[in-house]
């Protein structure tokens, strides 16, 4: 049985929003990439530093009984030191949409010991239901200056996969491989998917690289954040796949 936590600390965006919307101030530390849901600041939350370079002594003076984190959003050394400290840590995997809501369960449920939230049950069911918006191939930049995209084993291309949408690059060696932008603009596919994270890819920062393709302009919540965002995102995602097209 898992015991009882009274002070948490998130070093992943997705996993803040869905301990703060289950279980409000139970979250003592939090990263300055957490932006949801509101209010975190002021809910007496302490910034920890980044995701990729979270502050060890901060944290650990915080007491936490628990810190959660991600293989790949964070580094091994950070958690080695944190362990080290006598800090407790749990690491979640995410590669695909049916490990997340595993693990979300894992977290929020073994490891936290809550009540299992309504809106995990939501986002089971709305990807159940899911209704691929059609047979397209797409590539998907995550970064520019240099290009960068998805590639193998991503939880954002599962989810576009759901929604009927083929990665070009689904079968490259690297997980997120650089990619010359002449190479993206004379790939053969349907449509380009633009996300607004990492990389805030705009209407007028993005497409302008791909004038002969259609491109869908989404919201990288809800294509690459486990959490809360997931019950709506069949649907917000699917739109601008159809707004694109």
């Amino acid at each position: 049985m898992s015991r009882t936590r009274t002070r948490v600390v998130s070093l992943v965006p997705s996993l803040t929003e869905a301990v703060a919307v289950s279980a409000p101030g139970l979250l003592v530390g939090v990263t300055d990439w957490c932006t949801h849901p509101g209010g975190l600041d002021a809910s007496g939350a302490v910034r920890i530093g980044g995701t990729k370079n979270p502050e060890v002594e901060r944290i650990t003076g915080l007491r936490p009984d628990l810190v959660i984190a991600n293989e790949e959003e964070n580094r091994a050394p950070d958690l080695a030191a944190l362990r080290a400290a006598g800090v407790e840590v749990l690491v979640t995997e995410v590669r695909e949409l049916p490990q997340a809501l595993t693990e979300l369960d894992r977290v929020l449920v073994g490891a936290l010991g809550l009540t299992r939230p309504r809106w995990l049950d939501e986002a089971e069911a709305a990807w159940a239901d899911v209704e691929p918006a059609g047979a397209l191939t797409a590539f998907v930049p995550i970064w520019r200056r240099p290009w960068m995209v998805l590639g193998r084993d991503t939880f954002a291309g599962d989810l576009l996969a759901r929604l009927g949408v083929h990665n070009l690059y689904a079968g490259h060696a690297d997980r997120y491989p650089r990619v010359p932008v002449e190479e993206l603009a004379g790939a053969g596919c349907d449509l380009v998917v633009l996300p607004d994270e990492p990389y805030r890819f705009t209407r007028e920062d993005g497409p302008e690289a791909f004038p002969d393709r259609p491109c869908a302009l989404v919201s990288g919540r809800h294509l690459t954040w486990y959490g809360p965002s997931l019950a709506e995102a069949p649907a917000v995602l699917a739109a601008a796949l159809r707004a694109a097209r």
